[in-house]
């Protein structure tokens, strides 16, 4: 069977594509982010298995919730929590709009799909959709120590050269990577390190 991530590219290309065209790319990822935020909790799980729930009611509590809780005036943990939004581009006196019938509409079939457990994995990839509609594209690097100034100038413009895009660097060390860095960008990782060159060579060796 395909992983979740796969299984999701179809649904993150068309929410996206719908929203760019109808100028609605902010509204429908605000939403995909809560909404992926509930899927995840485990008080959702037992709702989103219950096949005695039928899918416009999974959809609805979903539709709801963004709308009681984040499309109303009263502050909430949710509302703070998509303010908080790492890379989130509205400023802190935003207004959020009700989830409008085409949005709607998209939980539906996914819920009817049984695919509402998707929506962490369509989340993420219509942010890189909207990243590459921007030219902008996040960039992993985990290094065994931490990027001088030098280095990280380097490899932000050698990516940004090959990805042909602007690219923002994130960073984390881990020190078992022994000495390199990988990289991650969307899917496709460079794994650089003296770790993964000793693992490929072990792989070689007992092949």
């Amino acid at each position: 069977m395909a992983d979740l991530s796969t299984l999701a590219r179809p649904y993150a290309k068309a929410a996206f594509d719908y929203a760019n065209e109808n100028g609605v790319v902010n509204e429908w990822e605000d939403f995909l982010f809560i909404a992926s935020t509930i899927v995840k909790d485990t008080s959702f799980q037992p709702l989103l298995d219950n096949p005695a729930v039928s899918a416009e009611q999974k959809s609805a509590v979903l539709v709801d919730l963004y709308d009681t809780q984040v499309a109303s005036d009263n502050d909430s943990a949710f509302k703070l929590l998509l303010k908080n939004n790492q890379g989130h581009s509205h400023d802190g006196n935003v207004r959020y709009p009700p989830v409008s019938t085409e949005l709607s509409n998209f939980v539906i079939q996914l819920s009817e799909h049984e695919r509402l457990a998707l929506l962490p994995e369509v989340y993420e990839h219509y942010r890189h959709h909207k990243a590459l509609s921007l030219k902008q594209l996040d960039a992993y690097v985990t290094s065994a120590y931490p990027l001088t100034d030098a280095q990280r100038e380097l490899l932000q413009s050698r990516l940004a050269a090959s990805l042909n895009a602007s690219v923002v660097i994130h960073e984390s060390v881990d020190a078992s990577l022994l000495a390199g860095a990988t990289i991650k960008v969307g899917d496709k990782v460079i794994d650089d390190s003296m770790r993964g060159k000793l693992q490929q060579l072990k792989t070689q060796l007992t092949a």
